[in-house]
């Protein structure tokens, strides 16, 4: 399949002009919590990730730009079973208190998946670094963190989110990077955020969200930093194809991302 580079509301008009199997999603934009309720996804533009999320552009971004040197120093994947090296990672939980706009980093804590939702590697305990104690405590970190789940909460009142952070950076040092290896998934939490951070020397990682009970969808390229899709977890599935190193490159590629996962009903465990 051809690698998409179109912009999000021309493919998703193509595709409806042709009667193709897309999702149903206005081409005008509208706010993200109405197109979570709606289609179950919103995929924000990096011009208006602060705008949606209400945090002071000026500020959010200065503190922002300081913590994206942190992806230089994540700590490899030690549980990949596909037998690769090419995925960086570091984890931290946080709960969120909704009523109070309180949010607490919680112990260090192993990322556990149940099998049904991550067939590759469900199933058992996986530990990974923690992120570092001055990004996860950073007023952009934390203020990020706290104003996706107010969003969140427009869409699924609840009383508090159990947040999971995943820093991540895939390379193609070995020549392949796979963003999913466990192919198209759910990850069993009610939000999922996937937040470009740096995309450089690469091709490929073609985003393609799937519609959980039918065979709609929509594809696309992240490309720019601060580019932020947001997933309905009950309602789609969601998958980024491998990538590859641009040709005539001397050194290998990656691709940072920030994943943010939501859950009312705690944190997943054995």
């Amino acid at each position: 399949m051809p690698e998409i580079e179109t912009p999000l509301d021309e493919l998703l008009l193509t595709g409806l002009k042709q009667n193709t199997a897309m999702f149903n999603i206005a081409t005008a934009p509208k706010p993200a919590a109405q197109s979570l309720r709606q289609d179950g996804l919103s995929l924000l533009q990096p011009n208006e990730l602060t705008a949606t999320l209400k945090l002071d552009q000026t500020h959010w971004m200065d503190g922002w730009t300081r913590l994206t040197g942190s992806w230089d120093r994540l700590a490899p994947d030690a549980h990949l079973k596909d037998g690769g090296h090419y995925r960086k990672r570091r984890h931290a939980c946080f709960i969120q208190e909704l009523a109070t706009s309180q949010l607490v980093q919680q112990a260090h804590r192993a990322h556990w998946q149940p099998t049904d939702y991550n067939a590759l590697h469900g199933g058992f305990e996986r530990w990974f670094d923690p992120v570092e104690p001055l990004v996860a405590t950073a007023p952009a970190w934390t203020g990020l963190l706290s104003s996706l789940g107010q969003l969140f909460a427009e869409v699924k009142p609840v009383p508090r989110w159990h947040i999971e952070a995943h820093q991540f950076r895939i390379d193609t040092a070995g020549g392949v990077g796979r963003p999913t290896p466990e192919g198209a998934h759910r990850d069993g939490v009610d939000f999922v955020v996937v937040m470009m951070v740096a995309r450089q020397g690469v091709k490929g990682g073609e985003t393609r969200v799937f519609d959980a009970n039918g065979p709609h969808g929509v594809r696309f390229l992240m490309q720019q930093p601060l580019t932020a899709l947001l997933l309905d977890d009950a309602r789609v599935i969601h998958e980024t194809t491998p990538i590859l190193p641009v040709e005539g490159s001397v050194q290998s590629g990656f691709r940072d991302t920030l994943v943010l996962t939501y859950r009312a009903a705690g944190f997943q465990a054995p």
